[in-house]
């Protein structure tokens, strides 16, 4: 199979499996894989205790910390990997910070946001896994972390609504949501080669692309 992109995204909420479809990716096609470093915050599991006190400071560190990551990990190419592939985008973060900040404290965030996001290599394809808020509850409770216990579906849904209004918000980027519903990739290697299939082997244009598979 013919790889047309240099730089891939697999995002989606909590719990749709993005870092597993990313890392498997990598491991078929030897590509660069970024994973994010997101169980080394020491915010995380105050912030799902008292979101009210703790999340500013989470947001300002995931802000922080993917930039560092994105800026080293993105900028060098190395000639041995055949593509990069990443389980975040830089966006994430005020995807997140949209959910969990208000008035000027959200309003501060948007415009460090902004200064940053240009300075980093934009995605030649951004997939989005999207799976109902039950199903990734679902996911949560089964890979057990503690601190994500109290995610409430809720918050799973403000989330997926803070994605969709960044796509419709800056369409200059190649988005694909891929409606996994119907689907199991992880145990089902029918449907992992129905997902690359979907992936690799279409063309898709600028702006906001939605598949069900």
């Amino acid at each position: 199979m013919k790889i047309k992109y240099n730089y891939i995204v697999i995002d989606g909420n909590i719990g749709a499996g993005k870092t597993t479809l990313a890392t498997r990716i990598a491991e078929q096609f030897n590509a660069h894989l970024i994973l994010e470093h997101f169980e080394d915050n020491p915010f995380l599991p105050k912030f799902y205790n008292d979101p009210e006190k703790y999340s500013f400071p989470l947001e300002l560190s995931f802000l922080a910390s993917r930039y560092k990551q994105l800026k080293e990990e993105l900028a060098p190419r190395d000639l041995f990997k055949s593509f990069t592939v990443a389980d975040y985008y830089f966006m994430k973060s005020l995807v997140f910070a949209a959910s969990t900040l208000k008035g000027d404290e959200y309003n501060l965030y948007r415009q460090i946001f902004f200064i940053i996001y240009g300075s980093l290599p934009k995605p030649d394809i951004y997939v989005y896994l999207h799976l109902d808020t039950d199903r990734l509850l679902q996911n949560i409770e089964k890979r057990g972390r503690i601190y994500e216990q109290s995610i409430t579906k809720e918050y799973l849904t403000k989330i997926q609504d803070s994605y969709f209004s960044f796509f419709r918000q800056n369409p200059e980027n190649k988005y694909l949501i891929v409606d996994i519903n119907n689907i199991d990739f992880v145990s089902d290697r029918s449907h992992y080669s129905k997902i690359i299939d979907t992936i690799f082997s279409n063309d898709y244009p600028v702006g906001l692309n939605k598949l069900i598979l």
